[in-house]
């Protein structure tokens, strides 16, 4: 399959639209890795590759240890899970986000080894994934170096503050996007003396105590990562975020207590 490249270190985002296939139809990206990675991620279940599962990224990383995507499912109905995939990663899951309250659409960056298919797996009511994805070109080495905080030392003063802001969402003129920033070296395990330490839940809540999404987080997400999730309505009141990494490490802040223009 012929891949795109990009330039003088131009940044061109690329929407990937994929037909719907019935289950069993070759990959539209022409990955050797796919039938494996169905096995293992997606079992037994139904699976189509779906137009309306959208993935959105660079054409070529120019930062592998921060390659922006965004996902968006918003055409489907009943969205219960959308898992992220990278064909290519030594560590091939990226993150597992349970939308509940929230629209199943988010954005996020990860880290990328080379040049690979990066794919959104959605899993709908009735048990069937609906699979998008686009490929992203990469000079690699994302998973396998040491995070800047980690290097300088500097990881631990910060290990689990959290910032936020509300903001009218881009994709729906009746949502809030809520962006987030949690402060973690997210090491993957691959980098020399340095054991996998990683966010592994984050929850959002409402003021009523109520939990509006679920994100569970891998070792391939970004240092100090930043996440923007959409919810519904014109959200303005005090949201509270909890999580924990694999070493029980835990944190628990409020944010987004005002809207933004």
């Amino acid at each position: 399959m012929k891949r795109r490249h990009v330039m003088g270190g131009a940044l061109a985002w690329l929407a990937a639209p994929l037909a719907v296939l019935a289950q069993g139809d070759k990959d539209p990206l022409g990955s050797s890795q796919w039938e494996d990675i169905r096995r293992e991620f997606l079992g037994q279940a139904p699976v189509v590759f779906d137009e309306r599962v959208q993935v959105r990224g660079p054409a070529f990383a120019e930062d592998p240890m921060a390659v922006p995507v965004s996902v968006s499912a918003l055409g489907l109905r009943d969205v219960k899970q959308i898992v992220v995939l990278v064909d290519r990663n030594p560590i091939r899951k990226v993150l597992d986000f349970q939308p509940q309250l929230a629209l199943p659409a988010l954005s996020f960056r990860f880290k990328l080894e080379q040049a690979s298919p990066v794919r959104a797996a959605v899993r709908t009511g009735d048990g069937v994934w609906h699979v998008g994805g686009t490929w992203v070109e990469s000079t690699g080495g994302g998973c396998t170096v040491p995070g800047a905080t980690r290097s300088d030392g500097s990881w631990a003063s910060t290990l689990g503050q959290v910032s936020g802001a509300l903001f009218e969402s881009p994709l729906d003129a009746q949502a809030t996007r809520l962006r987030l920033r949690v402060m973690h070296p997210m090491d993957t395990g691959l980098v020399a003396g340095v054991p996998a330490f990683y966010i592994n839940r984050l929850a959002v809540l409402d003021e009523a105590g109520r939990e509006l999404l679920l994100f569970n987080g891998h070792e391939p997400l970004s240092e100090n990562p930043v996440l923007s999730f959409e919810l519904p309505g014109r959200t303005q009141g005090a949201l509270r975020v909890r999580g924990s990494d694999n070493n029980g490490n835990r944190f628990d802040a409020a944010v987004g207590r005002r809207l933004l223009p």
